[in-house]
């Protein structure tokens, strides 16, 4: 008998996609209701700058879960991921996904779109709570509740005690 894993993209692409989503229709917004003007122009270029380096690190921690940390080969082999980048942040993906829209926003200089990274973290949350913690609770138990207890949900931070 085959032992059951998560499936491998599980809601992965409804999270990624959403929180694209979500950062494509508040700039859209933005434009329409004309609050693209709410600028400060003297952080213009520190915001692109900022915005640039959270793009990178979006797309290095996607990389990392994915590539060097083997993300769809361990899921498969039923392992809890809990090293590489998994030490810093328990969904590098998602992570990266909230930081390469928190950087479009930066470099759109916009105050009001400062929003968009507490809805998409918000969004992200309860997705995570409701769906892939349950499962990974009940597949790995004990286990999950420790590495949950020393490693982050969303914000990349080093091991808790």
């Amino acid at each position: 008998m085959k032992k059951k894993h998560l499936p491998l993209y599980g809601v992965g692409p409804v999270i990624v996609f959403g929180q694209y989503l979500i950062t494509a229709l508040i700039i859209i917004l933005s434009f329409v209701f004309e609050f693209d003007s709410v600028r400060i122009e003297f952080l213009s270029i520190p915001m692109k700058i900022i915005g640039i380096l959270l793009i990178a690190f979006g797309f290095y921690l996607d990389f990392s879960a994915k590539i060097k940390s083997e993300l769809f080969r361990k899921v498969e082999n039923h392992t809890l991921i809990t090293d590489g980048i998994y030490r810093i942040v328990r969904n590098p993906v998602y992570s990266g996904v909230l930081c390469i829209c928190t950087g479009i926003v930066f470099i759109f200089n916009n105050i009001f779109l400062l929003i968009v990274p507490f809805v998409c973290w918000l969004y992200m949350t309860v997705f995570l709570i409701n769906t892939e913690e349950k499962w990974l609770r009940d597949l790995y138990g004990d286990d999950y509740r420790d590495y949950c207890r020393k490693v982050n949900r969303c914000i990349p931070w080093f091991q808790k005690r």
